[in-house]
């Protein structure tokens, strides 16, 4: 049967994927990579076997933007992190817009009108001499942004289903990690303040990465459908105000906000400015960290996906609510011995125990949002997960500002803590809701025919 599931044809077999979701292929328990990777359709080893190649772009300039801006170009710190805002800013605004016209046209047009304002936006951004170049580039690679979260979780969700979806999200995430991880080293290494012509070549060669995912989206992966075909008698779809107010989306949103207000958000911002002015440790002891956050990823992620299949994925969300909160309590320990060993360690420490929280965190918020979703509102729903996280990703390095620029260190701490707590209970306000396919468990009527075999009176299946 997996033979003659290979040798179908791409659109043939993506409508018959559609109506035997749970099929071999999508529910083959993997315990290795290499089962895992024999379980994917050819559009998923497309997909993935050039996540960290696209990454890699990415991880050249993300680091060392507005380095550019402020000291390349000679824009003010000040007008530098405004321009940086932007990105995020017109990310958001994008979002909801995009998610609708994924569920009208397809995730396939989105993606290239976001890749090709990523290409323009690069580019233009390496050469950009005045403030309001600059501008106009982050504004354009911020559309970019807004869209392809919702747009590859669409098309990813659209290849895979079941717990192969799960498993999919984490390795992707891996991935994803990598690039940027060794895009960053490189180019630390390349780029100089005083030669800018070195960061011209790293914005060039951003632009030049988001070819590959085109290439894809018009050649192997041109068959993908992420919107389902539109039915006169169907039932119309509701808009993001319908799908908001279902009591699990809600209770998921706000748990996806917390998680990266107090996780992600704070990556950039909280967490170098704490590690420098209370802990007090070196630039190159937080570069380090950063590596350490980069390998742990890589190299768990793995391994964590095999320990959570399975399991609920609100239970795994509670477990990585303790992780972290452990990781803050060791950087706050950290910044109780300033300047010493003691505090570099605990800084490291931080990052390492923070990064293996991470690795639970996106093979399961993201596969929630679609196994809740259909193919008629997939990008709403995904969009709406866009959302939560870049708002928590905006609002995150503001907090850590205000209380840490006044002297508030203890309360920083305290409020990562706390917030650590709140995932937990939010989590068991999702678990109570959430159906029991969308968390991760086989459904009711599974468990029915389970109990049902183990009774005495029950016939033998044959």
């Amino acid at each position: 049967m997996l033979e003659a599931y290979r040798r179908r044809g791409g659109a043939e077999r993506c409508e018959e994927r559609f109506a035997d979701v749970g099929g071999v292929r999508q529910d083959v328990p993997v315990t290795g990579m290499k089962t895992f990777w024999a379980a994917l359709p050819t559009e998923g080893r497309w997909l993935l076997s050039t996540v960290a190649i696209q990454t890699l772009g990415r991880g050249l300039t993300l680091p060392f933007t507005i380095i550019y801006l402020h000291e390349v170009r000679g824009f003010e710190l000040g007008l530098s992190g405004a321009l940086m805002s932007l990105i995020a800013i017109t990310g958001l605004v994008v979002t909801g817009p995009g998610g609708t016209l994924i569920d009208r046209f397809g995730a396939k047009v989105v993606l290239l009108a976001g890749l090709a304002a990523m290409i323009v936006g690069c580019t233009l951004l390496a050469f950009a001499t005045t403030p309001a170049v600059a501008a106009v580039a982050l504004v354009l690679i911020g559309i970019n942004f807004g869209v392809s979260w919702p747009g590859f979780n669409a098309l990813i969700a659209s290849i895979v289903d079941g717990e192969l979806r799960q498993q999919y999200f984490g390795i992707n995430f891996a991935l994803v990690n990598l690039g940027i991880g060794v895009g960053g080293i490189v180019g630390g290494f390349f780029i100089d303040v005083d030669d800018p012509g070195t960061f011209t070549t790293i914005f060039l060669i951003d632009a030049a990465t988001s070819l590959i995912p085109m290439a894809l989206l018009l050649g192997p992966l041109r068959h993908v459908r992420t919107h389902g075909e539109h039915d006169a008698d169907a039932p119309p779809v509701g808009g993001y105000r319908e799908i908001i107010r279902q009591p699990v989306v809600l209770w998921l949103t706000l748990l996806t906000f917390i998680s990266v207000f107090i996780g992600y958000g704070q990556m950039e911002a909280g967490f170098p400015a704490f590690a420098r002015q209370v802990a007090e440790v070196s630039t190159q002891v937080i570069g380090f960290a950063f590596a350490i956050n980069t390998a742990v990823i890589v190299l768990l992620q793995f391994t964590v996906l095999k320990l959570i299949s399975g399991h609920r994925r609100t239970r795994v969300m509670q477990v990585m609510a303790l992780v972290w909160a452990v990781s803050w309590l060791l950087l706050g320990g950290a910044g109780l011995l300033p300047d010493t060993l003691a505090a570099a360690i605990g800084v490291l420490a931080f990052m390492g125990v923070f990064a293996f929280g991470e690795t639970m965190l996106q093979p399961t918020v993201p596969a929630v949002y679609n196994d809740l979703a259909s193919d008629r509102n997939r990008g709403r729903y995904n969009a709406i997960n866009s959302a939560a996280f870049q708002g928590g990703a905006i609002a995150g390095p503001v907090a850590a500002g205000v209380l840490l620029e006044h002297g508030l260190d203890a309360w920083y701490i305290a409020v990562m803590v706390i917030g650590c707590a709140g995932i937990v209970l939010l989590a068991l306000a999702v678990e109570r809701r959430i159906p029991a396919d969308a968390n991760g468990v086989p459904e009711a009527s599974t468990e029915r025919a389970a109990d049902a075999s183990s009774s005495p009176t029950a016939p033998t299946a044959d």
